[in-house]
């Protein structure tokens, strides 16, 4: 058995047989990334109809959702116990679908048991959730199709992943262009030695598994996605005396992330774009991400690669956009990214996570 081989099955017995409830895990680490506004009311409505079955097998926190899902085929990377399936089952509505993969037969099992239950709750014809049993690192060996998906999500579990350039390079390939993948997940201030890789509660936690911020930006552009848009960020705070003693100087900060999949490489032109107000429950403002706030009927400039990803995606009908003949000089040959790095993000916004969710509701 290999050393991936051997993570994976750490990972199926502490998320599986090991695991009733989320309260049954060791610590307070978890990957929840607060969001600086209120979930919209479609979103709680959604949580708020699931199953209570299903909320108690739910080993995350919070749920990360971009705009603008109804009709969409989505794609749930480490389904767990299906809540945020369900809930998008309800966002994409009866013109959309949403898949599920997890490698924990266990999981897998129960959530298909809850599938009419949602079905007949929201007031579907036919059921729009399936879920398969599978790999992250190998989404078309289970069955996903290439260029298939309009969104991936994935809520702290690619921290469990010991192989996340293949994660990024599977999301990439079954994805259509102009798609997305919309992520949170666990992070560290530096990259995490081997022998806390080696712990199996540290790996279980995601703690072992937390990728050096940094790297997300290399992997995202060697896989061909945009560059990694941060969204929102928060402090992770350890309680458990023993594992924040393992841990170290190295912190730990959630964040959540949307990249893009760009059918060819943006020109170096920026544009002027404007929001129309037509996406629902975003009718005066739409937060993208923590850099780029668009309101209503405001001209705003962006770079060539956000022009890029407002023309190609799903989003392309809500702006006009009117590219420009010139475009910012880089004032740095190699880009430091500091936008991006969840731990300033966090400080700024006075954000962490006390008491949540790999632990305690």
């Amino acid at each position: 058995m290999s050393k991936s081989d051997e993570m994976r099955e750490n990972v199926k017995r502490y998320y599986g047989s090991r695991l009733e409830s989320s309260s049954d895990l060791q610590t307070s680490a978890t990957s929840c990334s607060l969001p600086r506004s209120p979930l919209p009311s479609s979103v709680t409505e959604a949580l708020s109809l699931v199953h209570p079955e299903v909320i108690k097998r739910f080993f995350g926190c919070g749920i990360p959702v971009p705009a603008k899902l109804e009709g969409c085929r989505v794609l749930d990377l480490g389904s767990g116990s299906g809540r945020d399936c369900f809930a998008f089952s309800k966002l994409v509505g009866p013109s959309g679908h949403v898949t599920g993969i997890d490698m924990t037969e266990q999981l897998i099992t129960a959530s298909r048991q809850f599938v009419e239950y949602h079905q007949r709750k929201f007031g579907h014809k036919e059921p729009n959730v399936t879920f398969i049993q599978g790999y992250m690192e190998k989404l078309c060996e289970a069955g996903i199709q290439r260029d298939s998906m309009d969104v991936l999500i994935s809520n702290c579990v690619i921290c469990l992943c010991p192989d996340k350039k293949s994660v990024l390079q599977q999301a990439y390939d079954v994805l259509k262009d102009g798609g997305e993948l919309y992520f949170s997940d666990m992070y560290a201030s530096n990259i995490i030695p081997d022998h806390m890789k080696q712990d199996p509660v540290l790996w279980g936690e995601g703690m072992g598994g937390s990728l050096f911020w940094k790297d997300l930006v290399f992997l995202a552009h060697s896989v061909g996605f945009s560059t990694p848009l941060l969204v929102s960020a928060s402090h992770i705070e350890v309680h458990n005396s023993q594992l924040k003693a393992k841990a170290g100087d190295i912190r730990y900060a959630s964040g959540t992330y949307r990249l893009f999949k760009l059918p060819q490489q943006p020109g170096k032109s920026g544009a002027a774009v404007i929001y129309k107000g037509t996406i629902p429950e975003f009718p005066d403002q739409l937060d993208f991400d923590s850099s780029h706030c668009f309101k209503k009927d405001q001209e705003v400039e962006v770079d060539a690669e956000m022009a890029a990803i407002l023309q190609v995606s799903r989003l392309s009908s809500d702006f006009t956009v009117r590219m420009l003949d010139t475009h910012k000089s880089d004032s740095e040959s190699t880009p430091q990214y500091c936008h991006l790095n969840p731990f300033l993000l966090a400080d700024r916004w006075g954000s962490s996570v006390k008491q949540c969710s790999k632990t305690s509701r």
